[in-house]
């Protein structure tokens, strides 16, 4: 009897018909013989209400941090009433289940309060219930520090716990299940042509999350990777009695038979560009620039440096998201008069799309179907990034939709 991993996001159990039906799914796994651990995300909406309080209750406290150990305390508190409703909906199914809240694993933590990072998860109690024939019901997203206080992952922090609990226990597969029934070659929302890709490789998934697309939490993906667990998306809206489907699996590039050129088109509107206009020309400058930017815990992702028309002067681009956009200008202007740059001008109407495909490493050519496609619709390129296996370019925001259909397109993915 192999180990199984099954995670339900906050849309999979955002009321109790919605958790009744996570229970029918549970209940079709361990009848067809499997050992099971359900991790499980706060009901939808309720995270954020959450945070809300904290934030009103850290204004009346005049200035409580917000990574201080009670916002845990608090925000933690939505996945311990999902495991339990959902442990009592196995129970009145007839079958045996009983909730684990992260301390009872326990799933240790760093001690970075709100944004914490696994550092152990002790097997022996949780592998020893399933074993047993229980079911364990996990609230995800949260753990325990070492000295005994109750830590959180950051927001998405439930698709990491399951993966690390299935590397933990040696499941065989890790379930994710969601409101789309696995990867597509890019948004359905934007193309309706596009196709869902049976297997992706970990690379093509962590581009792809780290991207722009929603379906996996980026240190999830990252975890699996590091630890080879096979990671398989589901949707969780399948009628009763209804098989889930085969869903997308997560695995080594080796699996993947035949190999695509580009695996998909990802896009994010949550970028915002910075241009430094006059920047001296020498040494050390964007090393200043960058470093103030890492000490304020600014993440800057694309990057172009050209020389200006007049000798020694230059002017850089670089984008950062949006909500980081107004501290990233208010912090390169108050280090102005050091780095010596002329004006600095922030623009929020642009967008990112990227292709991506583990089959870029071999083939030639990608990048000129990319820039060709783009021109053709009249698509100006304001930025490029590169990676192994991705291209991305900054576009006007205006123009997202457009880019994604014609990229989805010219890369023949409407075809799979």
């Amino acid at each position: 009897m192999s180990r199984l991993v099954m995670k339900f996001g906050g849309t999979s159990v955002a009321d109790l018909e919605r958790i009744r039906r996570v229970g029918r799914l549970v209940a079709a796994e361990v009848e067809a013989g499997h050992r099971v651990a359900v991790v499980v995300s706060a009901m939808a909406g309720k995270t954020n209400e959450l945070v809300a309080w904290t934030d009103g209750a850290g204004q009346a406290a005049q200035g409580l941090d917000p990574s201080d150990d009670e916002y845990d305390t608090v925000v933690a508190s939505g996945e311990q009433v999902t495991a339990g409703l959902l442990a009592m909906t196995l129970r009145n199914m007839g079958l045996r289940a009983r909730s684990w809240l992260g301390w009872q694993v326990p799933i240790i933590t760093d001690e970075a309060h709100g944004r914490a990072r696994i550092d152990d998860i002790p097997p022996e109690k949780l592998v020893a219930a399933l074993d047993a024939g229980e079911i364990a019901v996990i609230a995800g997203f949260q753990g325990v520090t070492r000295d005994g206080r109750i830590s959180t992952l950051g927001r998405g922090g439930s698709d990491t716990s399951a993966v690390a609990i299935a590397a933990a226990v040696g499941a065989s597969c890790c379930d994710i299940y969601t409101d789309v029934d696995g990867v597509y070659t890019t948004d359905p929302r934007i193309e309706q042509r596009a196709r869902r890709l049976a297997k992706i490789s970990y690379e093509e998934m962590l581009e792809m999350a780290s991207l722009g697309a929603k379906v996996l939490q980026t240190r999830s993906v990252e975890l699996a990777m590091a630890q080879r667990v096979p990671v398989r998306v589901l949707s969780s809206f399948v009628e009763p009695g209804e098989a889930p489907g085969q869903g997308t699996i997560v695995c080594d590039e080796e699996e993947i038979m035949e190999k695509r050129i580009v695996s998909g088109v990802a896009y994010s509107r949550d970028e915002a560009k910075i241009t430094l206009f006059g920047l001296p020309d020498h040494p050390g400058v964007s090393a200043l620039i960058f470093s103030r930017l890492a000490d304020a815990n600014v993440n800057v992702d694309m990057i172009v440096q050209s020389r200006a028309r007049t000798t020694d002067v230059a002017n850089m681009e670089f984008t950062v998201g949006k909500r980081d956009a107004a501290r990233a200008v208010e912090i390169v202007r108050a280090a102005q008069a050091e780095i010596g740059f002329e004006d600095v001008a922030v623009d929020e109407d642009v967008a990112k799309v990227s292709v991506i495909g583990v089959g870029m490493r071999s083939h030639a050519g990608v990048a000129k179907t990319m820039f060709t496609a783009l021109a053709d619709k009249g698509v100006n390129i304001q930025v490029i990034s590169t990676s192994e296996i991705k291209i991305s370019v900054l576009i006007d925001a205006a123009y997202t939709e457009l880019a994604v259909r014609a990229l989805h397109a010219a890369y023949g993915l409407d075809q799979l």
